[in-house]
């Protein structure tokens, strides 16, 4: 076992997407201590993790607390093959001791043969029937040990890709048992909101180019992301290195109209709203991008021909808006719904929510949540912040979190049944649990809007405000939530964000709490 330790922590020194290179070389060389430390506590409570031969891990993140403690993230696999539902987080303090563990559902992730009996081909077929419905479709099948449920498979992972309504992109993960071929879980791989209704511009702002010679380029010299025009390529066909960056000669773009012939106007709304996503994580959480390496995304508009959708891809690192339907939803640019979509990444690059069952539903609600909360530290006079999801693209909203059944299928309250809905309406869980932590039960007008939250147990919550509570949330994510986190890991995730954060008996612990119970998570 510590031969297999030592080899991880050959394999790992820091990976190329560390933000070693924008810190000092003392936090640097902290960094470099807690996860040659957490390796070393890994071998040494072993039966903890249920770390054994084969196995080694894989550096995912790291957390440095003010007073020196640490949380380190760690994938892991089996001999050599991705363990889903593997993941972990040593906990430790400011000495390098272990302190505790969060871990995902698989204890012991070891196989008794890694040889698969079923044909990748077969695999890649039976995804694809599996899969109705995505045209041009591509099947890509992957060896894995499977251990999202706590029992490993040797499993094949098959990601169908290709094009549905309008050319927009769809993804399906088919996971099948490698052995007996029988199909253990399907879900969806695209990362995604609906837009159907009137995007609201956000008026005359200033927005951060870049000169070159003979005029400007919407390319962002203080974050680094570039905006461009995918030229209607179809969402699938896009990647990083598509369509054309946007050029002006005077520096003013577009001309504030919605269904604009000034195909620039869509890229205002997008590149100041990029850049509203990257100021919130790093001013409120110090998160240098998505990925916390200080790299920046390609945002795109123009995608697709009458694609009424937007959606972040981590394959390639950007974010794509279409200029919707044509008729009555303009381009989907709007800020909430952009910040929803790069949390996507922020939540992969973490806890790597598995997007299905109480997990995909707690993915969903995490974008829902900070892209509310890019809208509050934006605080920009057109597009009001408040608790109605999309309400500018999609009015009066798509979803709410004061209620989120309003919307006609969202949940309100934790039911053991709660993870078969779509994770876009199982998220009203922890949607309505954030609401009221965050302002409270019963009725209430914020910035003109009246709410009227109930809460399934008939008791009183007192909010804290969102402030707090997005704090406490992130720092549950980040450090304390794995890929098959449900809502009653999270209840236990927040209660010890928010004693990190705050204490144990506190307003903000007791606030937590209390939501939690009012939405049925005990």
């Amino acid at each position: 076992m510590a031969v297999a330790v030592v080899a991880a922590l050959a394999a790992l020194a820091i990976p190329a997407t560390s933000a070693a290179a924008s810190t000092s070389a003392s936090a640097a060389g902290a960094r470099d201590s807690a996860v040659a430390q957490a390796l070393a506590n890994v071998a040494g409570n072993a039966a903890v993790f249920g770390f054994g031969p084969s196995q080694e891990l894989v550096l995912k993140d790291v957390v440095l607390d003010a007073d020196g403690a640490s949380h380190v993230r760690f994938d892991r696999t089996f001999r050599d093959l991705p363990v889903v539902g593997g993941d972990l987080v040593v906990h430790q303090d400011a000495r390098g001791r272990f302190k505790g563990a969060s871990r995902a559902a698989a204890h012991d992730p070891s196989v008794k043969s890694t040889v698969p009996l079923v044909a990748a081909q077969t695999s890649a077929a039976n995804a694809l029937a599996a899969s109705p419905g995505i045209q041009d479709a591509v099947s890509t099948p992957e060896l894995v040990i499977w251990a999202a449920d706590g029992t490993p498979h040797l499993a094949w992972r098959t990601t169908v890709r290709g094009s549905g309504d309008h050319g927009g992109p769809v993804g399906r993960v088919v996971v099948t048992d490698a052995v007996s071929g029988e199909q253990l879980a399907a879900y969806d791989d695209e990362h995604q909101a609906a837009g159907t209704g009137n995007s609201e511009y956000t008026g005359r702002i200033t927005i951060d180019t870049t000169p070159i010679s003979g005029g400007y380029t919407l390319t962002d010299p203080v974050r680094g992301h570039v905006t461009k025009d995918a030229n209607n390529a179809s969402p699938g066909s896009v990647n990083a290195g598509s369509g054309t960056t946007f050029t002006s000669t005077t520096n003013v773009w577009g001309d504030g109209k919605k269904f604009s012939t000034n195909r620039a106007t869509a890229a205002v709304d997008a590149h100041a709203n990029t850049a509203w996503t990257w100021d919130y994580y790093k001013n409120v959480h110090s998160r240098s991008g998505i990925r916390n390496d200080g790299k920046a995304a390609t945002v795109f508009v123009h995608v697709g021909t009458k694609w009424d959708n937007a959606s972040w891809s981590d394959g390639c690192f950007c974010m794509k808006t279409g200029d919707g339907n044509g008729t009555t939803d303009p381009e989907q640019v709007d800020l909430d719904t952009m910040g929803h979509e790069m949390t996507h990444g922020v939540t992969s690059a973490t806890a790597g929510l598995i997007y299905q069952g109480e997990s995909g539903g707690l993915n969903e609600s995490t974008s829902d949540i900070f892209g509310t909360m890019v809208e509050w530290y934006a605080n920009n006079p057109i597009d009001t912040p408040d608790y109605l999801f999309s309400d500018q693209s999609t009015p009066p909203w798509l979803r709410r979190f004061d209620k989120p059944s309003l919307d006609g299928g969202s949940a309100d309250c934790w039911s053991s049944t709660v993870g078969n809905l779509d994770v876009h309406y199982s998220s009203g869980v922890g949607n309505h649990w954030f609401y009221l932590a965050s302002e409270g039960s019963g009725t209430k007008t914020i910035n003109g809007v009246t709410y009227n939250s109930p809460t399934c147990d008939k008791s009183t919550v007192t909010g804290v405000g969102n402030q707090k509570i997005a704090q406490i949330w992130y720092r549950a994510l980040t450090v304390y939530m794995t890929s098959t986190t449900t809502y009653k890991d999270a209840r236990t995730a927040s209660l010890n964000a928010a004693a990190d954060l705050y204490k144990v008996g506190g307003a903000e612990y007791k606030a937590v709490a209390a939501a939690w119970t009012a939405v049925g998570v005990n």
